[in-house]
């Protein structure tokens, strides 16, 4: 296979720099783009919502598919438990006027409780 892949060239640095190329690729060069056009956005125009939009989504799913489809230790814990400390935790941001840290705090110290004491 030619071209610039992560076995492309027999050197013990080509990994490194495969990795960091491809890392800074898909992170810094969108940042970068996002500094330079995020003078022309305002925060109710159309682009910006969209973005919003999709950058909620993908933390909803992640959380729900840590909470109903989990891996790892993670796995062993009743779905019940998970529920509850997702639920806490959304209460406890509601109360707290949107804070992120008392949300995901709250429903840390939920789950971590509730496992200690075997639910």
């Amino acid at each position: 296979m030619s071209g610039l892949s992560f076995g492309a060239i027999e050197t013990w640095w080509w990994p490194w720099v495969f990795i960091l190329g491809a890392g800074w690729l898909a992170n810094d060069l969108w940042r970068f783009l996002g500094v330079a056009f995020s003078g022309r956005l305002t925060e109710d125009s159309p682009v910006f919502a969209y973005v919003k939009a999709v950058a909620t989504a993908l933390v909803a799913g992640v959380i729900a598919q840590l909470v109903l489809f989990p891996t790892g230790d993670l796995a062993a814990t009743s779905v019940a438990l998970r529920l509850m400390a997702v639920g806490i935790g959304f209460a406890a941001f509601r109360l707290a006027r949107q804070h992120v840290f008392v949300g995901v705090a709250a429903g840390e110290a939920a789950f971590v409780a509730g496992w200690w004491l075997g639910i």
